[in-house]
C-alpha cells in the first residue's frame, strides 16, 4: 500500500453507480472538496478519458467489471466499493477535522476494522482539532517567517503539542 493524500483541485473524478453505495462515495468525494462527475452505467469511452479515478459502486460485479476493465485501459484508476480484487485503491476510513486527516486502511482487507478504529479516533479527536490546527498552522507559519529552520519549527510543534497536553 502507499498512503497518499491527493489535492482535489486538480482531480477528475468520476463515478458510476446506484442506490446508497454510489450516495455514501458522493458524500466522501464532497467532504473532501472533490468535484466528481457523475456517469450514466453505460458511459463511452470519452467520457472515461482524462480521468484520473474512476467509483463504481452498487453496480452488479459483472457490469462494475466491466467498467472497471474499460477504464484502466484509458489509464484510470479504478475504485469498485467492496470488490477488492477490482480496486487499484482503496478508501481509508477517515476521521476529518477541519484539514486534519486521520487516514485508516486494512488495504480493503478487513472494513470492520478500519470503521471501527475511525469510531474510536473520533472520540479520541474531538472538532476542537480543527481550531488547533488552524491556530498551528498560523504559528508555524510565523516561526518559518522569523527565520527558523525546518527541524526548529518541528521541535516548536512538539513542544507546543506538550505543553498544550493535546497527545
Amino acid at each position: 500500500m502507499l498512503p497518499i493524500t491527493l489535492t482535489p483541485h486538480s482531480l477528475k473524478a468520476a463515478l458510476i453507480g446506484q442506490g446508497e453505495a454510489l450516495a455514501r462515495r458522493q458524500a466522501l468525494l464532497a467532504e473532501a472538496g472533490v468535484e466528481a462527475r457523475l456517469l450514466p452505467q453505460d458511459a463511452p469511452d470519452e467520457a472515461l478519458t482524462g480521468l484520473n479515478l474512476l467509483f463504481v459502486a452498487g453496480l452488479p460485479e459483472g457490469e462494475s467489471r466491466a467498467l472497471a476493465a474499460r477504464a484502466r485501459a484509458l489509464g484510470v484508476l479504478v475504485n469498485v466499493e467492496d470488490v477488492l480484487p477490482l480496486c487499484d485503491f482503496h478508501v481509508p476510513a477517515i476521521v476529518r477535522r477541519g484539514d486534519l486527516l486521520l487516514a485508516i486502511s486494512t488495504g480493503g482487507q478487513v472494513p470492520g476494522l478500519s470503521r471501527r478504529l475511525r469510531e474510536a479516533l473520533s472520540d479520541q479527536f474531538g472538532p476542537e482539532w480543527t481550531t488547533r490546527l488552524r491556530d498551528l498552522a498560523k504559528a508555524r507559519a510565523r516561526w518559518r517567517s522569523e527565520g527558523m529552520s525546518m527541524a526548529e519549527v518541528s521541535q516548536m510543534v512538539r513542544a507546543h503539542v506538550e505543553r498544550e497536553g493535546w497527545l
